[in-house]
């Protein structure tokens, strides 16, 4: 009994440090892919082709490697993809958008706005900006204007 108690508090100790270990992986792959794209216009700006073509094929290798562990992630903690059912203000209805379309101000109030974007992994919203749930998807909009500045498709289970 005793080696099972401390099995199960061994294993409860485990848990945050894999996810930590997750988000980590993660961060650093953006920051793989950031440091790939200032090589790439370096080389450019220094018209060394050969070494821009060689760094921009290690680029596209990171951004591989992020998809996967944002894939693997993302399985891990469905948990966390998995919100309730999303309702259109009154009298609207959902309609898939695109980048540069305006929102009505009613589809981007607070009953929307997601308050924590590091919780889903979401880079930093710059200022003035939002993210918003819009159905299963996922929009960052001008809080302004509720001109659409980015879409996630499908972000929601």
């Amino acid at each position: 009994m005793r080696k099972i108690i401390l099995a199960a508090v061994a294993a409860t100790a485990l848990v945050p440090t894999l996810a930590s270990a997750q988000t980590a992986e993660l961060r650093n792959g953006r920051q793989e892919i950031r440091q790939g794209q200032r090589e790439v216009r370096q080389d450019v700006r220094r018209s060394d082709w050969q070494e821009a073509r060689e760094d921009r094929q290690e680029l596209r290798e990171d951004k591989r490697e992020y998809r996967e562990d944002w894939r693997e992630y993302r399985q891990k903690n469905q948990s966390a993809f998995r919100k309730g059912t999303w309702a259109a203000p009154r009298g609207y209805r959902y309609a898939p958008v695109r980048v540069g379309v305006n929102l009505n101000p009613a589809f981007y109030g607070n009953r929307y706005w997601i308050n924590d974007p590091y919780t889903y992994r979401l880079p930093r919203a710059a200022a003035g900006t939002r993210y918003v749930r819009y159905g299963n998807d996922v929009l960052l909009i001008n809080a302004r204007s509720g001109r659409v500045l980015r879409v996630y498709d499908r972000f929601f289970y």
